[in-house]
């Protein structure tokens, strides 16, 4: 664990969706003294596909605020956040284009907080909403010298096949953490909290967590040059039109982009 000590005080936790805590680091938040989890958007798309068995997104948003509530006391998490937007919430698939308002959130959370460390989602193609963490991050970590941390959540590889918590590509600076039985049976109750994503969270694992410091990528690129996972998906979005709208805030907010990994 001594590698993964810059995690274990007070670490800001900047998650896309409830449940995006519960598989990247359910384990690992269980051994730190004070996590602070903030979920980035409010876990409800616009498309009534996701919150129709609800009746409504605002009542989809509120179950999941709930279920979140539910899954973090199961790690003894005291420290919740979700980021506003203006009196609302972000929606859920479009917290890129929302990321000066998400930013403006975000650092009067790390002023009022403190953190000694942060902790977020790689960039990987997955969802939008976890690459926009990941950039959001990156940024934050250069405003107020803070040490960031990533983990892997899903991407799609080359040849279709989806892939869950793993890195898409290694550098060396991948540290596993093996839980033991009682953090797995800890883990098992936080994805169960989540009753309204079952079938979603049957693919993920209460097994090992890999985490890294967050690799200096490109930004103004997609994760990678083949089909991501959200496009595979059918959504109306593309990864050039995720990137584009970083690169399009780094130039206005004069904020020079990391070297590429």
């Amino acid at each position: 664990m001594d590698a993964l000590a810059p995690l274990l005080q007070k670490t800001l936790i900047l998650i896309a969706h409830p449940d995006d805590e519960a598989v990247g680091c359910g384990a690992l938040m269980q051994r730190m003294s004070e996590p602070v989890v903030v979920f980035a958007t409010d876990g409800a798309p616009h498309d009534r596909y996701f919150w129709e068995k609800t009746g409504s997104r605002e009542a989809y948003a509120d179950l999941r605020r709930r279920e979140a509530r539910t899954a973090l006391s199961q790690a003894g998490v005291r420290h919740i956040e979700i980021l506003k937007a203006g009196e609302g919430y972000f929606t859920d698939q479009e917290l890129f284009r929302c990321l000066g308002p998400a930013l403006e959130s975000l650092s009067a959370l790390v002023r009022r907080r403190s953190p000694q460390a942060l902790l977020t989602l790689a960039y990987e193609g997955g969802h939008p909403d976890h690459d926009s963490c990941s950039f959001l991050t990156s940024v934050l970590a250069r405003k107020f010298s803070l040490p960031a941390w990533e983990m892997p959540l899903y991407f799609r590889r080359a040849d279709g096949a989806a892939l869950c918590q793993q890195f898409r590509s290694l550098n060396g600076s991948e540290i596993p953490l093996e839980p033991t039985p009682k953090e797995q049976k800890k883990k098992h109750e936080m994805l169960a909290a989540y009753a309204s994503q079952g079938e979603v969270l049957k693919q993920f694992s209460a097994a090992t967590e890999w985490f890294r410091p967050q690799a200096a990528y490109d930004y103004s690129r997609p994760p990678h040059s083949g089909v991501l996972n959200y496009e595979a998906w059918g959504w109306p979005i593309k990864g050039t039109e995720v990137s584009a709208a970083f690169a399009n805030f780094l130039q206005s907010a004069e904020l020079a982009p990391a070297s590429p990994s």
